[in-house]
């Protein structure tokens, strides 16, 4: 019996390690299927969801480690590595009962990066 063979097209896989600047941007690609538009869309939610989260963080509410998580999980998804990573440290902070501010200046700075970047990306389209 003859084997049939057919070629197929396979999505690149990711890094290994992250791109170094404020956005993946070929993570971002692969997020979103190389859709144009669907980065823009994802990009500008970001944004804003990591300004208004941010403000809240700043306030430490008692939700703060919930709030540290779901900006870890957005800034994964569309390759904002920093702000992910930053995250993270803010929750385990919160978590581990430790001094908070340095963790929280980080993030807002990877934060500031990010939105930096964000930007750029938004006027190019």
């Amino acid at each position: 019996m003859p084997l049939h063979l057919e070629r197929i097209d396979w999505m690149p896989s990711p890094p290994l390690a992250p791109d170094d600047g404020p956005i993946d941007i070929a993570h971002l690609a692969r997020m979103t299927l190389g859709d144009a538009g669907l980065e823009r869309e994802v990009l500008a939610m970001f944004s804003a969801q990591a300004v208004r989260l941010i403000g809240s963080l700043a306030a430490l509410p008692s939700d703060a480690g919930a709030l540290a998580h779901t900006l870890k999980g957005s800034a994964r998804e569309i390759g904002a590595f920093r702000v992910a990573e930053s995250a993270e440290s803010l929750e385990a902070a919160l978590a581990n009962g430790d001094d908070v501010h340095e963790a929280l200046a980080e993030l807002k700075e990877a934060i500031i990066q990010a939105r930096t970047a964000i930007d750029a990306i938004l006027r190019r389209s």
